[in-house]
């Protein structure tokens, strides 16, 4: 038995198919040539894939690769080797030797058929957590759907046919179908997430909240959640199409939108960090005159002063409903006005913390406290959807760019600490329970829904109107709670040690550990499909960062 380490240098191999830019095509990675440097996943599926690729291994230049724990410039010599090394393989692929990655795609959805049915790549492509709407396969769903006009039965694609409407987008096709995404099996993932939403479901106890009348009007029974990965996966159930306004749920969305448009320092220097440990909408302020923090009502009227400070309120609500359109990925941001009527006709609580606010000079000079009343009562009555939540929350778990547009929108810094303030602040009075047994940066509102984020994995939005006595969802409470009890997403579960829970960004889907984890020869070479050069330790090497040894291995010609 031989015991394999996964070393830096291994793993940026294994990656580089994916990763580097097209045109130049990284066909090599699936090359069986013995004595090159390669990346496996499940391979082709079929026979003739299969013989494509045993077929390039007598063309292939015969060599000895090493496999080392690189740092610096022995990470530049790699990179500069993987280039050479797709060079070759794009001249041996026109030279008809290799199959390409719209080829392999091919193959792999049409499992030994010569064409295949539309509707069989679309849900292929499902499975994986794409949406066909999703904005990065716009090339290739517009050819798809021309390319079908022009087929005879309007329904199935040969194999010319298929790579031409998948080549603007194979790179994000081939990570999808390699598995290669944060949730590698993601509709394992999804499975666990309906049940657990069916569990919350069950739950019949909470008030709608009807302090403000418009907010009374929806049901009790409405309960949705949607989630979105940093790779722009999407998993909705229940009533995520179901518009409802935003509430508090959009205090860390425009603290972010402030820090990004000033600074840390200028925002904190109105506002503080700290939770207040008191209710809310308290006409309280910390020993420095200042608002405890932007996820109070007093800190979110302050915060709301900050925006545009010289342009007028349609100006500034413009400019927030327009970052916010971009946090969602241009999906449904909408407003109500009517809920914003009724909450302005009853929000004496917080007309009364702006004058005291005014009173306590919290705001920057020559702010008109009315006119920032009304922007913060506008603001709350924004309205989305779970779904277009959702994304919003992948912004912030993927540090300010949005999953399903790749633009930027936030800087680093906002995310930072927006994130921060969510974990410690956003759970109105159960903040510190939600930190202890969740462990998530999360924002709940009174209109029902909580915006939870699980950092560089995905954002989610629970939704349902019943409330408990703190002003959080009861469902969407429970929701959370079980999702960290089943995956490890608590950011303090130890990822290595944590072993009665999920990790899904490994389940069923990372194949490096188990091609290189403890086995014989004749078990790796099953894990490779094809008859692989194997990895053999060759000697022990002291790195010159730090005193660790780092074993090497060699890739041979296996003997016949």
């Amino acid at each position: 038995m031989f015991h394999f380490r996964f070393s830096t240098a291994l793993k940026e191999c294994l990656q580089a198919a994916v990763k580097r830019p097209f045109p130049r095509r990284t066909e090599q990675s699936w090359s069986a040539a013995p004595g090159s440097l390669r990346r496996f996943a499940s391979g082709p599926r079929d026979a003739a894939a299969a013989a494509a690729l045993r077929a390039a291994a007598p063309f292939a230049a015969p060599r000895r690769s090493y496999c080392v724990k690189t740092e610096g410039a022995a990470a530049e010599e790699l990179e500069e080797q993987l280039k050479k090394d797709g060079g070759e393989g794009e001249k041996r692929r026109h030279a008809g030797i290799l199959p390409s990655l719209e080829d392999l795609l091919f193959y792999t959805v049409a499992e030994g058929q010569e064409k295949i049915p539309a509707h069989k790549f679309m849900t292929a492509l499902k499975a994986t957590g794409l949406r066909s709407g999703d904005p990065r396969l716009k090339e290739c769903m517009e050819m798809l759907k021309e390319s079908l006009k022009k087929t005879p039965d309007g329904v199935t694609l040969d194999r010319h046919l298929f790579k031409k409407c998948v080549q603007s987008n194979i790179v994000l096709l081939t990570q999808a179908f390699r598995k290669k995404f944060v949730i590698p099996d993601f509709q394992a993932f999804t499975s666990h997430i309906d049940q657990l939403y069916e569990k919350a479901k069950k739950l019949s106890g909470g008030q709608v909240a009807d302090y403000i009348p418009q907010l009374a009007k929806f049901s009790p029974d409405l309960w949705a959640v949607s989630l979105c990965t940093v790779d722009g996966q999407r998993h909705t159930v229940g009533d995520t199409k179901v518009p409802f306004c935003l509430q508090s749920c959009v205090k860390p969305l425009k603290y972010a939108v402030a820090v990004h448009d000033h600074s840390t320092e200028y925002v904190h220097s109105f506002i503080g960090k700290e939770p207040s440990g008191l209710r809310f909408n308290k006409l309280f302020l910390d020993e420095d005159d200042k608002p405890h923090n932007p996820m109070v009502n007093a800190g979110a009227i302050v915060c709301t002063s900050l925006i545009k400070q010289t342009a007028s309120n349609a100006e500034k609500f413009d400019y927030v409903m327009n970052y916010l359109k971009k946090m969602a990925g241009g999906e449904y941001v909408g407003f109500s006005n009517a809920t914003f009527q009724s909450e302005r006709e009853s929000g004496d609580r917080n007309f009364a913390i702006g004058y005291y606010l005014k009173e306590k000079k919290c705001f920057p000079e020559g702010t008109d406290m009315t006119s920032v009343l009304d922007l913060y009562f506008q603001l709350c009555a924004i309205e989305v959807t779970c779904e277009s939540a959702s994304v919003m929350a992948a912004t912030l778990a993927n540090g300010g760019i949005c999953p399903i547009t790749g633009e930027r929108v936030l800087s680093p810094e906002a995310v930072r600490n927006t994130l921060s303030l969510m974990h410690s602040c956003g759970m109105y009075d159960f903040s510190g329970q939600f930190a202890f047994h969740v462990g998530l940066p999360a924002k709940s509102g009174v209109a029902g829904g909580i915006l939870l984020v699980v950092p560089n994995v995905m954002g989610i939005m629970c939704w349902s109107p019943p409330l408990d006595k703190l002003g959080n969802s009861v469902r969407g409470i429970q929701f959370c709670t079980d999702l960290v009890e089943l995956f490890n997403f608590h950011n303090y579960d130890n990822l290595r040690h944590f072993a009665k829970k999920h990790d899904p960004r490994k389940e069923g889907g990372d194949q490096r550990q188990q091609i290189f984890g403890p086995m014989d020869y004749e078990s790796l070479q099953q894990e490779l499909t094809l008859k692989a050069p194997l990895w053999r330790k060759v000697s022990p090497t002291e790195t010159d960062q730090d005193s660790s040894t780092t074993v090497v291995y060699r890739m041979d010609k296996p003997a016949e």
